[in-house]
């Protein structure tokens, strides 16, 4: 991505993070946060991999892992940092660094919040704002997040800098 890519969100990406921050705060008003809740939500996230529609936790991460090789081999053509480090310990960075990986991801978290959305009202017979969203972010950007430095730096030692900018 560009200087100036990095700095704009797609229009994906802020329908997704405007739906994150609305399921977020409908969840919270709608339902509150106790104890209780925070033990039903672990209870239920720890259940979904054996339920119905498994498949997406399989899906999900692959296509952030997908995502974050692509970009990955990119940041190291152009010999940029890894991803997680930039992110984790250059402020000024940060935030760029997340856009780009927000708009990679949008389309998998959107992904991931219709199937958790499905999912609740087959199985659960209810709906939950707040877990489709933890659903949803861990299953795609947490893969992505993690993959694309570590990518980074395994292609940069693989090919070494300097030759991996001539592929």
């Amino acid at each position: 991505m560009t200087g100036d890519d990095a700095r704009k969100l797609s229009l994906l990406a802020r329908v997704v993070l405007a739906a994150l921050i609305l399921l977020i705060i409908s969840g919270i008003a709608w339902r509150g946060i106790t104890v209780q809740i925070i033990l039903r939500i672990w209870h239920n996230l720890v259940e979904r991999p054996s339920e119905p529609m498994a498949f997406r936790f399989i899906l999900q991460p692959l296509m952030g892992a997908i995502a974050a090789f692509l970009h990955g081999r990119r940041d190291a053509r152009a010999g940029r940092s890894p991803y997680f480090w930039t992110v984790m310990s250059k402020p000024e960075e940060r935030i760029g660094r997340l856009r780009e990986g927000l708009n990679a991801t949008a389309r998998i978290i959107l992904l991931g919040i219709v199937m958790d959305v499905i999912y609740q009202i087959i199985v659960l017979k209810r709906f939950y704002p707040v877990e489709s969203v933890i659903v949803a972010v861990a299953l795609g950007f947490v893969p992505y997040f993690v993959l694309r430095g570590i990518v980074t730096r395994v292609l940069l030692v693989w090919y070494g800098h300097k030759s991996l900018r001539q592929v």
